[in-house]
Order: structure tokens, then sequence, then C-alpha cells
């Protein structure tokens, strides 16, 4: 029997993904539950792209991708030991935490907050893609007010051709990402 390949994209199409995440291009691609709305974090120009064209408001922030948590650390201050180890306790997976971050965090990339929301994704593709790009802004693929794309089509039907695609299934959850602070609230 013959070894599957990875989901996901592979060969030119990764060389297209990096050369757009380069040029602050927004990247749609598949999650846990839903398609997710991205771009480089550390691009102001691409941040602002990305929420006029789901229409986000900047105060809310968005929630940063990673393939691991050395990814999301030059973002974040330290935590204590005991955060340090629920946080990884629940990575990689669906769990998003909004934990303290560095004060020269852009605010288009962490809203009004003095946190910024981050996770380490179990996502195939989403891991392809952090491994090979660097972490990834990370938000539903819809327009404010509409459903979460769950399909390509429909992806493609909200933005077209104004984000680049990187192929691969959604996963099996229902739910997008829940997200937790170290205080113990669940705000989503």
């Amino acid at each position: 029997m013959k070894n599957k390949p990875p989901p996901g994209p592979t060969g030119l199409d990764l060389i297209q993904l990096q050369a757009s995440f380069n040029a602050a291009a927004l990247l749609a691609y598949p999650t846990e539950a839903v398609w997710g709305l991205g771009c480089n974090p550390n691009n102001d120009a691409a941040l602002q792209r990305l929420l006029r064209l789901k229409q986000r408001p900047w105060q809310k922030g968005l929630v940063v991708v990673a393939a691991d948590f050395s990814q999301l650390q030059p973002w974040l201050l330290p935590l204590a030991a005991a955060d340090e180890a629920r946080v990884l306790a629940s990575w990689p997976g669906p769990v998003t935490w909004a934990l303290p971050c560095q004060p020269d965090v852009s605010r288009w990339l962490r809203g009004e907050h003095d946190t910024l929301a981050v996770r380490v994704s179990a996502h195939p593709v989403v891991q392809q893609l952090c491994r090979q790009l660097g972490p990834l802004v990370s938000t539903s693929a819809n327009p404010a007010g509409e459903a979460p794309a769950r399909t390509l089509a429909q992806v493609q039907q909200y933005f077209g051709t104004a984000v680049t695609y990187a192929h691969g299934d959604v996963g099996g959850r229902i739910l997008p990402s829940e997200i937790r602070t170290l205080d113990g609230r669940r705000v989503r």
C-alpha cells in the first residue's frame, strides 16, 4: 500500500503561498472546524487589509496560530511555570489562550487588549503552513456578520480572488476554537 501524501499544499503551492505571505497577501486555509483567513502577523499593512476585507473592528484583536509554542514566544511576556504548564497541556489543539503580550505588539494584532490570542494548532495544514511560513494570523474566513466558511467554495464565494488559497480539508470539529484567559474565564 502506498503512503498517502500529507493533506494540504505541496510543491509549487507552497512556493506560491510563501511568495504571497512575503508580499503581505491574505491566505485562506482549512482549520479544525472552519476555513481560516490569515496573513503575516508581523506586517501591519497585511493586518489592516485583512480587517478591511472582513469588515472586522481592529479593537477585537486577532488570533495568531503556530506549529509550536516557541513560534509564539517572541510576542509574549514570560508566563509563570504553572500557567505555562496549563497552556501547554491544551496544545496542540483547538484552545486559544489570551496571554500577556509584549508592549510593542501591533495594535492591529492585539486590538485594544494587553493580551494576544494565540494557539498551537493540531490541524495538519495549519501545522504545515506555520512550519513553512512562520506563525499566521487566524480568523474565520467570513465577512463580519456572515457564517464562517466550512468549504473552499464558501470562502471563494466570500472573497474570490482577494486571497490566496491553501488547499486541504477542514477538520471534524463542529465549533471553532474556544478562547480562554489565565484567570479561568472562557471568552468564547
